[in-house]
């Protein structure tokens, strides 16, 4: 089995955990037994696996090293957000004290700095706590600089900033393999993306915001991105996908409800209903697109969505002449009847997984 990284190495490390504490029952209950020398064989084996991949990716081989590994990442996240605080105050503090060369030298060499310091700890430093730290304040110099550049030289505000800032932090995210450093950069590349389908709308990219529309394509971008290979990164699918569906189903959320900022040339009961079709439609195949590709994190979103939608209607029916009291039973009775489908679908996609076992 060849593990391309340090998730596939913690998987393989969690399932031999796993095997050993179900061995160890199984001998209990005097259903199989290994002899001394494949107990041996068996043990060593896997002491010198897990020692391979801890050595190689630095994995938490029990519970402990798992809980300490929680605080670390706790601790650099909190000391990315200190040191990019201090570096903000920093150069506030004193800036104005230096010339506009030296400004400028600053500005160009701070994130390069960032970004060559981030690389070294990444190849020098195999747990990653410490390049992922470095990205992090990297990203937020280089946020800072590009600010600071259009201060010094009253260049005119632009959706083209986004663009740059994304690149940077998707540049450090895949150096890094950092997870954070991705959402910034997908936040970032949304924020340009649906500015320019506002641009191109005909509104002040500014005000991209105010119509939720704009937000589709990144969201249809974003959702197509895990289809390349993203197999030594890990999470960055999954990130990419919830993001993707995020940008999609709060929008429709939205326009389902206040039709009137919509782009359709249509009544505002015509587009919430359109939108609140769209809604089920998509979240209720969500769910099934999830089943049938095994991605959990698009299952979780799309039933979050449709339960949402679900409700929504259920107020905009009932709420004004309804009693509570039967209100709220609707409510439950509903969710009972949803858990009662996805038990279904639980137990067919278990049946189905059996007869290929088979």
């Amino acid at each position: 089995m060849q593990l391309k990284s340090k998730s596939d190495a913690q998987q393989r490390a969690d399932q031999i955990g796993c095997f050993q504490a179900e061995l160890e029952i199984i001998e209990k209950e005097d259903i199989f037994s290994l002899n001394d020398i494949q107990r041996s064989a068996l043990a060593t084996y896997h002491e010198n696996l897990i020692q391979t991949l801890s050595t190689k990716f630095d994995i938490d081989s029990n519970k402990r090293e798992k809980q300490l590994s929680l605080g670390m990442k706790i601790a650099s996240f909190l000391g990315a957000l200190g040191l990019a605080a201090s570096v903000f105050f920093l150069f506030y503090q004193f800036w104005g004290k230096f010339s506009t060369t030296t400004q400028v030298f600053i500005l160009i060499t701070a994130p390069l700095v960032g970004l060559a310091a981030t690389m070294y700890a990444f190849h020098k430093e195999k747990t990653g706590y410490f390049s992922k730290l470095l990205g992090l304040v990297s990203f937020a110099c280089f946020v800072l600089n590009l600010s600071m550049f259009g201060q010094i030289f009253n260049i005119t505000p632009s959706a083209n900033a986004f663009l740059v800032w994304a690149v940077f932090a998707f540049l450090l995210a895949y150096a890094s393999d950092a997870r954070l450093l991705l959402a910034a950069g997908i936040i970032c590349i949304s924020a340009f993306l649906s500015a320019k389908t506002g641009t191109w709308s005909g509104c002040y990219w500014i005000y991209f915001g105010e119509r939720p529309e704009n937000f589709f394509p990144a969201a249809f971008i974003l959702f197509a991105v895990p289809f390349l290979p993203h197999n030594k990164f890990s999470g960055f699918a999954v990130i990419y996908r919830v993001f993707a569906m995020l940008l999609f189903f709060i929008p429709v959320l939205i326009l389902s409800n206040w039709g009137i900022i919509s782009y359709l040339d249509l009544s505002k009961d015509s587009i919430e209903i359109i939108y609140q079709i769209a809604g089920f439609v998509f979240s209720a195949s969500a769910i099934w697109v999830g089943i049938k590709k095994s991605w959990p994190e698009v299952i979780n979103t799309g039933n979050v969505f449709f339960t949402i939608f679900l409700y929504t209607k259920f107020y905009d029916w009932w709420w004004d002449w309804m009693p509570k009291y039967l209100f709220f039973l609707v409510i439950g009775l509903a969710a009972i009847l949803m858990l009662l489908v996805f038990k279904r679908l639980r137990n067919s996609a278990i049946k189905k997984e059996q007869e290929v076992s088979v």
